[in-house]
């Protein structure tokens, strides 16, 4: 029998009412049943996440992290390095939903177009200019030149990159709404994998020649 017209308005008003706190549930971290929960990085089991240390081997250290003090060596192709503070490195973020990590440009440094799979991105200059862009689904790009105490945001899982544009070293700090955010760089993922990705995949992708392929592929062989 077919719904009369108020029973379907109720209907969506329901739906209008129930789907933002469907999506507010996916899009982070589930949020903690308990005051704290240290990650046991040592425990022998881990479902989706670390399970809680013992309350009462719990110190104050468990919530302090120095992991992003000093600036990483830039001494490689890209002029980029990172240092992480996610669960694996600060055990008192667990269930929090949030890391934090600080990179480092080299002039003319690059951190390759890369996403985060389980995190939006929000990045702060801490010195130097840096072009920070990202890509949307359809091919749109949305771009800034960001200076010291600038911020940019990232919408999570997209590609994005940052290029120091300035003439001296810069950093930035990026904030993530997930104890583990993920990182997916593709250049990595399609030339750099174990085992390697089949050439006619990677030469009928790029639209080159197996000998083209051969030399991107070399070129990545250290990584």
């Amino acid at each position: 029998m077919a719904l009369s017209r108020s029973a379907v308005l109720r209907v969506l008003v329901a739906v209008a009412v129930v789907a933002p706190l469907v999506v507010v549930v996916v899009v982070a971290d589930s949020p903690p049943l308990q005051d704290i929960c240290v990650a046991d990085l040592r425990a022998a089991t881990a479902v989706d996440g670390f399970p809680c240390k013992p309350a009462a081997s719990v110190v104050s250290d468990d919530f302090f992290s120095d992991a992003i003090v000093s600036a990483p060596s830039t001494s490689n192709p890209f002029g980029v390095n990172s240092t992480r503070a996610t669960v694996s490195a600060f055990p008192g973020l667990n269930t929090l939903g949030l890391s934090i990590t600080r990179t480092d440009l080299a002039p003319g440094g690059l951190n390759p177009p890369h996403s985060h799979p389980r995190a939006s991105e929000l990045v702060l200059v801490l010195s130097g200019e840096v072009m920070v862009g990202f890509t949307t689904a359809t091919n749109r790009l949305f771009s800034k030149v960001v200076r010291e105490k600038e911020l940019f945001v990232v919408p999570r899982g997209l590609q994005h990159f940052q290029l120091n544009v300035g003439a001296g070293n810069a950093s930035f700090a990026a904030m993530f709404d997930s104890q583990s955010p993920g990182l997916v760089t593709p250049t990595f993922a399609l030339f750099a994998t174990q085992p390697a990705m089949p050439m006619e995949v990677l030469a009928k992708t790029f639209l080159m020649g197996e000998d083209e392929v051969d030399v991107i592929k070399s070129k990545f062989a250290g990584f």
